[in-house]
């Protein structure tokens, strides 16, 4: 895997907040609960006052995997949650970009933490895969 890709990406022809609801069924659907959320365009414009389109990070969390992930390294608390970032590109479209666990497995080499990211990978390709088969795919890249 490149080091310098540490994402899935996907560009839906699906609204913005018609994309954040689905990812969030979606994510439930493949066992991941939401713990955080960070609506950035209302944090920029509260403490910087500047404008930028309606995006949110979503801090995805399957606490069977997490509990094993720091069974073997607790230091990979500092990449958890999962973040799940959605991005109004236009009215009708959006991006949807998820933190690669493949690349968990390069930062602290364990076959069990590679074990435990293939199965978060293979939850989050098969969540993005439903929703721009649900959506109408424009574009896919890094799953």
């Amino acid at each position: 895997m490149d080091t310098t890709d540490f994402t899935l990406s996907t560009t839906v022809t699906t609204p913005y907040d018609a994309t954040v609801a689905r990812v969030r069924d979606l994510l439930g659907d493949a066992g991941f609960g939401v713990l955080t959320e960070i609506d950035i365009q209302a944090t920029l414009r509260a403490k910087l006052g500047v404008e930028v389109p309606a995006q949110v990070i979503l801090g995805a969390c399957r606490p069977q995997l997490a509990h094993r992930a720091l069974q073997v390294d607790p230091r990979i608390a500092t990449l958890l949650p999962c973040n799940v970032v959605v991005t109004a590109l236009d009215p009708g479209t959006s991006r949807v970009e998820v933190f690669d666990p493949a690349f968990m497995a390069t930062i602290a080499p364990d076959p069990e933490l590679g074990a435990v990211a293939a199965d978060a990978r293979a939850r989050l390709t098969g969540m993005m895969d439903a929703l721009t088969n649900e959506a109408g795919e424009r574009s896919a890249t890094g799953a």
